[in-house]
């Protein structure tokens, strides 16, 4: 029952800051392929980088660094955190993977190719979703802040907050990031929207409409939300998933 009343009112609340939403910055989406996705995976994070599909998932016990093929959804490489670590977001930089953990304030650094650690990172406060802009990292905490790192020392160069347009009003739970043509692109937590944020002040440039890709009539539990965006720059295709959904899709976007 409780679970039930936390469902019910994180629905409204998603509802209710939908529905304040300027109706001609809500883009809609459709499919374009479909492929398998593992259904154990707790998706925290993903990336496509030089034609591979790369994805962080979450748990204790359970997370991971994987390469996955595209077509058959099976893992080609993985790399199993210390079961004291619940993992997040993944991004990759100069033949680096970089990998967040959610509250040991820890952040790993493996070799692309053989997924070996090179060295870990502190930072302050949670680490959820993380990507960059070929330059820096760029992290989330739950919050409405981002932080820009420098990849090197680990230090905050920059912070937006992020918020509306029309009202200045900041939203949070900002999860999984993926930068998509000078943009940040973010996950709300438990909501089936994607924000587009500009990364010079954290204004909302728009949202995606992704309640359709998998109604939530369809999920085995609350958790099963969507949480994962990749964007392949050199063939401009763009796939999303959810934690333990059993599809990843591709897709195209644009105005409603």
């Amino acid at each position: 029952m409780l679970l039930l009343l936390i469902s019910s009112a994180i629905g409204i609340s998603v509802y209710a800051q939908s529905k304040r939403l300027p109706k001609g910055e809500v883009w809609g989406c459709k499919v374009v392929a479909t492929y398998p996705h593992d259904r154990t995976a707790f998706t925290q994070g993903l990336v496509f980088a030089d034609g591979h599909l790369l994805e962080g998932t979450g748990q204790k016990g359970d997370s991971s660094l994987r390469r996955v093929d595209l077509d058959t959804g099976k893992i080609e490489k993985i790399a199993s955190l210390n079961s004291h670590y619940f993992g997040e977001g993944i991004t990759v930089l100069n033949n680096n993977v970089y990998q967040l953990t959610w509250q040991n304030r820890i952040g790993l650094v493996y070799d692309v190719d053989t997924f070996d650690v090179k060295k870990t990172f502190q930072y302050s406060g949670e680490g959820w979703g993380l990507t960059t802009d070929g330059k820096r990292l760029i992290m989330s905490d739950g919050s409405a802040i981002i932080r820009f790192l420098d990849p090197e020392t680990f230090e905050v160069v920059k912070r937006i907050s992020v918020h509306r347009r029309d009202s200045k009003e900041k939203i949070g739970r900002l999860n999984e990031l993926e930068f998509v043509n000078d943009e940040i692109w973010a996950n709300v937590w438990y909501e089936d929207h994607i924000l587009r944020i500009s990364p010079k002040d954290g204004e909302v440039l728009g949202w995606i409409d992704l309640s359709s890709l998998y109604p939530r009539n369809k999920r085995g539990s609350v958790e099963e939300v969507l949480n994962g965006i990749a964007y392949d720059p050199k063939k401009k295709r763009l796939f999303v998933t959810g934690k333990n959904w059993p599809q990843l899709f591709e897709i195209s976007v644009g105005q409603k």
